[in-house]
C-alpha cells in the first residue's frame, strides 16, 4: 500500500514536468501497458504508469475546459454570478465569475477585472455582462509566483475584463449551492465590516472565518512569513479539522446522553463533523486547499464511522490517494506538499513511541518536528526558513486554534441572531489579536528570526529528507548523530555569478512596465521597479525581491528610477524597505532628494568589477516630456555593451544621436518606451546597431505595445528581438565572444503554459 501510493504520486508529479501531454498513440500505449501490468499483478510499476495515465487524461480534460481560440480577445456576452469576494484595487475590482451561459465549450469559471464599476459589487450577484477574454497567462520570473500554474490548479479557464458598453445588467439565474454560499460569505463580510469598522485585525478575522485574505496588509503577511505562522491565517486542514473535531466531541457526548442506540454515537458524531467541515469549507469559498482538506478528513471520519482500526499512516495514504484521484493538479499547490508532509511528520514523531509527555512538551515537540521537517520544502518553495517558527507556533497555535477560531465562528452566527453580543465578542477577539500581533511583531524583529537561502539542488533536498528522518528518530537510533551533516548541502549552495568584466542583464516579466537587474561580479544595479497596484500589491514585492533573493543578492548597490511613471517606479518602496540600498539615482526630484539619492544627469560614470556604467541622458536642461527625461544608462563590459533607455521618445532619441553618435553602439538595446510607435527611430537604431532588442511589454496590453510598425522596423534592419510578454523574464549574459539570451518561459515550459514562440533563446555576436 505504502509503495504503490507513493509511486502513483510519483507518476502524477512526473506529468507536471512535461512540456506537452502524450498524443493519442502514446495514450493507447500507456493504457495497454497498465492493463498488462494489472494482469501480471506488478502493482508497483502499474501504480507508476497509472499515475502518468490518470494525470495525462485529467490534464487533457482540464485544457479542454480553457477558453477556445474562437473566443480569444473577442467581446462575449456571458451570464453568471460573482463567486468570490471582490478584491478592490486602486483602479479595478477583481473577482472569480461562475459562467452559466454560454455553456458548452466556454469555461465554467473565469477571473475578471472590472475597471471603475458604477455599482457596488458583491459575491453572489448575478450579472449579464460583456467581457473580453483571453487564455490563462501569467508573469513568469525566477523565484516569482507562478500565476499560470495557480490558475490551472484552481480550474480557472480564462482571464479578462468587463466591458462598460453594452451596459452590464443585474439579472437573475437559476440559484445554485455555490451562489448561496457566495451570498452568505458576502453577508458575513458586510456584517463583520459593520461590527469592527477600521480595525487593523479585521482582515485576520475575515481570513479565519470566511477565507477572505483581501484585507490583510503587506506588513501583516511579512510578519506572518517571518514568524512561520502563515498556515494559521489561511483556512486549511488544521482549521477544518479543529472545527470538525469540536463538533465530533460535542455530538458524541450529546448522542450518548440521549440513549439512542440505533446509530452509534461515533457514527452520528462523524456524520455531523463531516457536515460541519463541508459547511466551513463552503464559507471559505470551496477553494482548492479547503476541498483537499475535506477529502482528507472524509477518509479519517469514514474510518471512525465504520470502526476500521487502521494505522494512522495508512489513513494518510488513503487520503493522499483520494485527493490525487479527485484532482491530480493538486500537486501543483505548495499547500498540498506542506499539509501531507506535516501530518506525516506528526505521525512519525508520535505513533508507536513509548511514554506520554505532558501537553506542553508534546505541543513543543510537535512544533519543533514540523519546523525542522518542513524546512527543506520551505527552502525549495520560498527560499526562506523561519528560525523563530517553533516558538511562535507554540504560542500562536493554541491562541488562534482555541481562543480565536471557535469564538469567531460563534460570533459569525450571532451576527444574524444577536448583533450586539456578536459585536462585543468580536471586540474581545480584536483585543486578543492585537496582543498576539504585538508578540509576533516583536519576534519578527529579532536578529536571525528568518533567513533566506538559495534554491537547493535536488540531491540536497534528498539528503536533507534523510537527515530529518534521522534527527526525529527515537533516541538511540543508529547514525542519528550524522543528521546535521546531511543538512549542509541544503544550506551551503554555490550561486553562479558573472566573472570580472562580465555583465548579466535580466529584464523581468512585470506585465506592462519595466524592472531590470544588472549584475556584475560583486555588485547589483536595479533599473526601475515595475508598478504598484494597491497598498497590498506591487511588483517590487512580488517580482523584484524574489528574483534578488533567488540570485543570492542581499544588497542593492544602485537603484535607478528612470522616471516617475507608476509602471517604472511603483515597486521601489518595497525594495527600499526590505534591502539595504547604497544609492538611489533618478530624474524625479522627489526620489533624488531622498537620503543617498542623487539626480540622474548626463556625464555621470562609475566602474564596478571592470565594468563601466555611464549615464547618457537626460541633460541638465532636460526635456519637456516626462518620458523623454528618463535615465538612459549604458553598461560597458569587457567585450559587449548594453543600453537601457527607459521610456524615451523621439525628442530624447534625436538628442542622443546628435550628442553621442557612434558612441551609442551597443550589442543589447532595451526597447525605448516598450516598443511604442513614438520611439525606436531609424536614426537611433542605426547608431546603436544592436544585435538584440529586449522589449518589456505586457501580454496583449491595451496600448498595443510593441507596435506593429516598430516590429517591422526591427525585422527590416535584421535585428533579433525578444518580448517579455511572450518569453517571460529574459536574461542576457555577456561573454568572451558572444552574448547569450535565456528565456524563462522556454526554460520552464509546461503543458499548461502559453506556447513559446521560436525566438525563445538565441545566440548573437
Amino acid at each position: 500500500m505504502n509503495a504503490t501510493s507513493l509511486l502513483f504520486l510519483a507518476g502524477i508529479v512526473a506529468v507536471q514536468q512535461f512540456s506537452r501531454l502524450p498524443g493519442k498513440f502514446e495514450f493507447i500505449g500507456l493504457a495497454v501497458s497498465c492493463l498488462l501490468l494489472l494482469y501480471r499483478r506488478n502493482w508497483q510499476i502499474f501504480a507508476l504508469l497509472a499515475g502518468v495515465l490518470w494525470a495525462s487524461l485529467y490534464g487533457s480534460w482540464r485544457l479542454s475546459q480553457q477558453l477556445p481560440d474562437a473566443y480569444q480577445n473577442r467581446e462575449i456576452k456571458v451570464q453568471g454570478y460573482i463567486a468570490s469576494l471582490p478584491q478592490q484595487q486602486e483602479q479595478r475590482t477583481n473577482f472569480d465569475f461562475i459562467v452559466t451561459a454560454p455553456s458548452g465549450d466556454f469555461p465554467d469559471k473565469i477571473r475578471l477585472s472590472w475597471y471603475y464599476p458604477k455599482l457596488t459589487l458583491a459575491a453572489g450577484q448575478s450579472w449579464e455582462i460583456y467581457v473580453k477574454q483571453r487564455k490563462p497567462h501569467g508573469r513568469l520570473n525566477p523565484g516569482g509566483f507562478d500565476f499560470e500554474a495557480w490558475l490551472f490548479a484552481n480550474h480557472i479557464g480564462a482571464t479578462g475584463y468587463v466591458r462598460e458598453k453594452p451596459t452590464p445588467q443585474l439579472t437573475s439565474i437559476s440559484p445554485s449551492i455555490g451562489q448561496y454560499f457566495a451570498q452568505w460569505r458576502q453577508a458575513i463580510a458586510d456584517r463583520l465590516d459593520a461590527a469592527l469598522p477600521g480595525s487593523a485585525q479585521l482582515g485576520i478575522i475575515k481570513a479565519l472565518t470566511i477565507g477572505s485574505q483581501n484585507a490583510i496588509t503587506q506588513q501583516q503577511w511579512q510578519v506572518f512569513r517571518i514568524t512561520g505562522v502563515v498556515h494559521l491565517i489561511v483556512i486549511s486542514g488544521s482549521h477544518i479539522s479543529l472545527v470538525a473535531g469540536l463538533i465530533y466531541l460535542w455530538t458524541r457526548r450529546l448522542w450518548a446522553w440521549t440513549g439512542v442506540l440505533a446509530i452509534s454515537p461515533q457514527r452520528a458524531a462523524a456524520l455531523c463533523a463531516w457536515l460541519a467541515a463541508v459547511f466551513y469549507a463552503g464559507l471559505a469559498g470551496y477553494s482548492v486547499p479547503t476541498l483537499r482538506a475535506v477529502i482528507m478528513l472524509s477518509v479519517a471520519l469514514a474510518a471512525i464511522a465504520w470502526q476500521r482500526n487502521t494505522a494512522p499512516m495508512r489513513i494518510l495514504l488513503l487520503a493522499l490517494l483520494a485527493v490525487l484521484l479527485f484532482d491530480p493538479s493538486a500537486v501543483l499547490s505548495v499547500g498540498f506538499w506542506l499539509s501531507f508532509v506535516a501530518v506525516a511528520l506528526l505521525i512519525y514523531v508520535s505513533a508507536g513511541r513509548l511514554g506520554r509527555p505532558s501537553y506542553w512538551r508534546e505541543a513543543g515537540g510537535a512544533q519543533l518536528a514540523t519546523a525542522v521537517g518542513l524546512s527543506p520544502l520551505l527552502i525549495v518553495f520560498f527560499q526562506q526558513v523561519s528560525l523563530i517558527s517553533p516558538v511562535a507556533n507554540w504560542l500562536a497555535v493554541p491562541v488562534i486554534g482555541i481562543l480565536i477560531v471557535p469564538p469567531a465562528l460563534l460570533a459569525v452566527v450571532l451576527l444574524f441572531i444577536w448583533p450586539a453580543l456578536a459585536a462585543l465578542l468580536l471586540q474581545l477577539l480584536d483585543y486578543m489579536l492585537q496582543g498576539l500581533w504585538w508578540v509576533l511583531s516583536y519576534m519578527a524583529e529579532l536578529p536571525l528570526a528568518s533567513i533566506y537561502c538559495l534554491p537547493p539542488p535536488w540531491y540536497a533536498v534528498g539528503l536533507a529528507a534523510i537527515g530529518v528522518l534521522l534527527l526525529l528518530a527515537p533516541s538511540g537510533f543508529p547514525c542519528r548523530y550524522i543528521s546535521p551533516v546531511l543538512f549542509l548541502p541544503l544550506i551551503f549552495v554555490q550561486v553562479e555569478k558573472p566573472k570580472p568584466g562580465e555583465v548579466w542583464l535580466t529584464v523581468l516579466d512585470v506585465g506592462q512596465g519595466l524592472a531590470a537587474v544588472v549584475q556584475t561580479a560583486e555588485h547589483t544595479l536595479v533599473f526601475d521597479t515595475g508598478a504598484r497596484y494597491s497598498e497590498y500589491a506591487d511588483i517590487g514585492d512580488s517580482v523584484v525581491l524574489p528574483f534578488l533573493r533567488e540570485q543570492g543578492i542581499a544588497k542593492v548597490d544602485s537603484l535607478v528610477i528612470s522616471h516617475g511613471d507608476n509602471d517604472h517606479s511603483g515597486g521601489a518602496e518595497s525594495i527600499l524597505a526590505e534591502l539595504p540600498v547604497d544609492k538611489v539615482v533618478s530624474s524625479v526630484p522627489e526620489w533624488a532628494a531622498r537620503e543617498y539619492g542623487e539626480d540622474c544627469r548626463t556625464g555621470q560614470t562609475w566602474r564596478w568589477d571592470e565594468v563601466t556604467f555611464k549615464i547618457l541622458s537626460p541633460p541638465e536642461s532636460g526635456f519637456i516630456g516626462d518620458n523623454d527625461n528618463s535615465c538612459v544608462l549604458q553598461v560597458n563590459s569587457t567585450r559587449q555593451r548594453f543600453l537601457l533607455t527607459g521610456d524615451i521618445e523621439q525628442a530624447a532619441e534625436t538628442w542622443l544621436v546628435r550628442e553621442y553618435g557612434d558612441e551609442l553602439a551597443s550589442d543589447v538595446l532595451l526597447a525605448p518606451h516598450h516598443g511604442s510607435k513614438t520611439s525606436s527611430s531609424h536614426a537611433l537604431l542605426e547608431k546603436v546597431n544592436p544585435a538584440l532588442i529586449v522589449i518589456p511589454a505586457g501580454y496583449q496590453n491595451r496600448f498595443g505595445f510593441p507596435h506593429r510598425q516598430i516590429i517591422e522596423r526591427y525585422n527590416q534592419l535584421g535585428i533579433a528581438w525578444l518580448n517579455t510578454a511572450e518569453q517571460g523574464a529574459i536574461s542576457v549574459h555577456s561573454g568572451p565572444e558572444r552574448i547569450q539570451s535565456i528565456a524563462e518561459r522556454a526554460k520552464r515550459q509546461r503543458y499548461w503554459r502559453t506556447p513559446v514562440p521560436n525566438r525563445q533563446s538565441i545566440d548573437v555576436r
